[in-house]
């Protein structure tokens, strides 16, 4: 798969340490909520790349990617996407991923840290399919949270959960287990393991979930 040079479009703060990247989107690439791009860069002479997920509802015109990063722990490419500029180029490989939204009738969406870039992706666009949509999203300090209530006042439930706290009792509320219902489960694999979990206590099937482990 070949990269393509596209160009940034505008840099949003999307919460604590969290930034939105615009990005104009390259003739010929069209990708949807869930499926991932790699984005790199060459620093002191050498390429440094990494997966970012697709944050935005579709990819017509422009799409958006979310960064989350250490300020403490730093990190090359995360430096480089937070010094860039609306006008600066930048260099993306994709779509990757197969779990992904495919026009679902209703969604839930289990997200954990930074799974909640394509939360609100899968979310925002079931709603503008005029389907349903549910999010769980777990964080001690939440992002995207605008994006979150405007999908709540669309009409999707949501619900946005403190760390550690268990995920049983939001995800029995939102699941239905209804035909037509897609889980999507996205963050770091103990968030998946819980995630898990709490679909089986609701009486649900784990394995046919959507799941994408970020680490």
């Amino acid at each position: 798969m070949d990269s393509i040079e596209t160009t940034v479009t505008a840099i949003h703060d999307v919460g604590t340490n969290a930034v939105a990247i615009e990005i104009t989107t390259p003739p010929g690439f069209s990708a949807v909520p869930g499926q991932f791009v790699k984005l790199s860069a060459t620093i002191d002479d050498e390429t440094v790349a990494r997966f970012y997920t697709v944050s935005s509802r579709d990819t017509r015109n422009t799409f958006e990617l979310t960064v989350s990063y250490d300020p403490e722990e730093g990190g090359e490419l995360s430096e480089y996407l937070l010094s860039l500029s609306s006008g600066d180029s930048i260099t993306i490989t994709g779509p990757f991923g197969d779990d992904y939204y495919e026009g679902e009738p209703r969604v839930v969406v289990l997200a954990g840290g930074p799974g909640i870039g394509p939360a609100v992706a899968i979310a925002e666009r079931a709603l503008a399919d005029g389907h349903e949509a549910a999010v769980v999203y777990r964080d001690d300090d939440p992002i995207h949270e605008d994006r979150l209530a405007t999908s709540e006042a669309g009409g999707a439930d949501v619900f946005v959960l403190a760390d550690e706290t268990d995920l049983t009792d939001a995800v029995a509320d939102v699941l239905t287990n209804d035909d037509g219902e897609q889980v999507f489960i996205y963050g770091f694999a103990d968030f998946l393991g819980d995630a898990e979990a709490a679909i089986e206590a609701a009486g649900g099937d784990p394995d046919a979930a959507k799941a994408e482990n970020f680490g």
